[in-house]
């Protein structure tokens, strides 16, 4: 990698400090294996954005990142990776198929000894990036003691094409993207001591899609010993893809470019929109179309199980065998990406009548069990607008989790409602977002405005997810948070009022697993 970047002459003068006689005195200017980086303040922590931690050519495994010599600037968050063709409005950020292969790290300390946590993005596993917007800052968790280590990595057709039916090279394609994330965490053991963190306590967490990379890692031989706690944030979705599909949808791509697998290597020169056109019209054909958003279970451009990458399926109910030392901290929100109702008010006479649809003659049951699980929530738009995906899925993998005792299992549950749009969004999908990483004051969009009820519940929920990286027990103040176990667990829940529960939803998520 040739990376030419001019130096200020304070830039300049702060790395011959660094470059001293083994004495580096400006935090600013870190010495990595590939070379010095040079970050930037966010607020009071020391932040570095866009750091190479792989190369990766098209549909190949990541390699380590060529060296470069002077100082890379790091202080700009580096552009997405290939995602969507549709732009996304006023982005700053961009897109860049180089983008795929960054990383950002926030610290209070370079010369500590803190735990890390790495971030894994959501947006399935076909968009997102480590750094949207100011929402995304590892800031406030910095703050509490650790280090905070965000990822980049290929995503959609450029990170999950199974070309392995195409010959050796393309071997592990099918799982490009997630080879990325184990890349990345390579990067924090050998490189997060710089930045003040310890390699020997690394938590993954992340959100949805992150969530599900997060299940996946757990099934990779590869990913072991890099990361020793996980995290689990609404994603439990359930992977349909097969590798007789996936290697399917591989040689419908090159068919649909006018390509035969033995003109495989010219994808490297196709362009990405001829790809993604591609793409779609191979997983249309083969899989019967490509996945809304919302749908329990995703399929088309996501990890194939191919016995040596990727070993088993996460969530089907639990995990590899070779994860069972793995604690883990899992749960959902309360309305994730369920239709609400909020806005509509229907009547008990109306609600009663679209839950016939799904729960026919169990519908007065249903209600009977929602108002078990939740009196505080006990009204007809509630009942309809309740999540039933994410949770019963999460149930299902905490109690196998939880029975196979070799790490403890921990869940939660968030339940405080947005006032926005007029309380239309309810506790959304990735609501809980901003109480984790503590940065509710820049998320007005999605919160309101900052409130001593809101700063209370991120210092709560913040100082859990701290907590469960720094000794792996997600402890909040007040509370005696146990383990969880199966059919009569712990559960935490973070809304308006905070109180632990055991087992409280049962019933309900029973209904909703075995709908009429």
């Amino acid at each position: 990698m040739k990376i030419n970047k001019l130096l200020t002459a304070a830039v300049l003068l702060s790395v011959l400090t660094a470059c001293g006689p083994g004495v580096q005195t400006d935090p600013l200017v870190v010495k990595t294996q590939a070379g010095l980086v040079h970050g930037f303040m966010d607020e009071d922590i020391y932040a570095y954005a866009g750091i190479p931690y792989c190369k990766a050519d098209r549909f190949q495994e990541p390699k380590k990142p060529d060296p470069w010599d002077g100082v890379l600037e790091c202080t700009k968050y580096p552009p997405r990776a290939m995602q969507s063709m549709r732009p996304i409005e006023n982005d700053p950020l961009g897109l860049s198929e180089d983008g795929a292969t960054r990383l950002n790290v926030w610290t209070s300390d370079v010369k500590g000894k803190m735990p890390v946590m790495v971030w894994l993005h959501g947006g399935g596993f076909a968009s997102g990036a480590g750094y949207n917007n100011p929402n995304d800052s590892g800031r406030g968790l910095a703050r509490q003691g650790v280090v905070v280590v965000s990822v980049n990595h290929r995503l959609n057709i450029l990170g999950f094409l199974d070309l392995s039916a195409c010959g050796e090279k393309y071997k592990y394609s099918g799982n490009a993207g997630m080879l990325d994330i184990v890349a990345a965490l390579e990067w924090v053991r050998d490189n997060i001591s710089a930045f003040g963190g310890d390699p020997s306590n690394v938590t993954v967490f992340g959100e949805s899609g992150g969530g599900g990379k997060v299940g996946t890692l757990m099934c990779m031989p590869s990913a072991r010993g890099l990361f020793h706690k996980a995290v689990i944030q609404s994603g439990t979705l359930l992977n349909g893809n097969t590798a007789d599909k996936t290697r399917a949808i591989g040689v419908k791509v090159l068919e649909k470019l006018g390509l035969s697998p033995l003109d495989v290597d010219k994808l490297a020169a196709v362009p990405y929109e001829d790809l993604v056109r591609a793409g779609d019209a191979a997983v249309t054909e083969v899989a019967g179309g490509t996945r809304r958003p919302g749908t329990a279970n995703f399929w088309g451009f996501g990890p194939t199980v191919d016995g040596d990458v990727l070993i088993s399926q996460p969530f089907q109910p639990t995990f590899a065998t070779i994860s069972k030392d793995i604690p883990l901290l899992i749960g959902s929100t309360f309305n994730e990406l369920q239709k609400t109702y909020y806005v509509e008010q229907p009547s008990e006479k109306e609600a009663r009548s679209i839950l016939r649809n799904s729960y026919g003659a169990k519908t007065d049951a249903y209600i009977s069990a929602f108002r078990k699980a939740y009196p505080e929530f006990d009204t007809p738009a509630d009942w309809l607008s309740v999540d039933q995906m994410f949770r019963p899925n999460t149930v299902a993998t905490a109690d196998a989790r939880a029975d196979e005792a070799g790490a403890p299992v921990y869940m939660y549950m968030f339940t405080w409602k947005s006032p926005v749009q007029g309380g239309r969004m309810g506790a959304a999908h990735a609501y809980e977002l901003p109480f984790v990483f503590h940065t509710t004051e820049v998320s007005q969009q999605y919160l309101g405005e900052e409130t001593d009820e809101i700063r209370a519940l991120a210092d709560k929920m913040s100082g859990a997810w701290v907590s469960f990286a720094k000794t792996g027990r997600p402890a909040v103040e007040g509370f005696g948070w146990k383990a969880y176990e199966s059919r009569n667990g712990d559960i935490m829940v973070f809304g308006k009022e905070c109180s632990l529960r055991q087992d409280y939803d049962r019933e309900l998520v029973t209904l909703m697993r075995n709908r009429r």
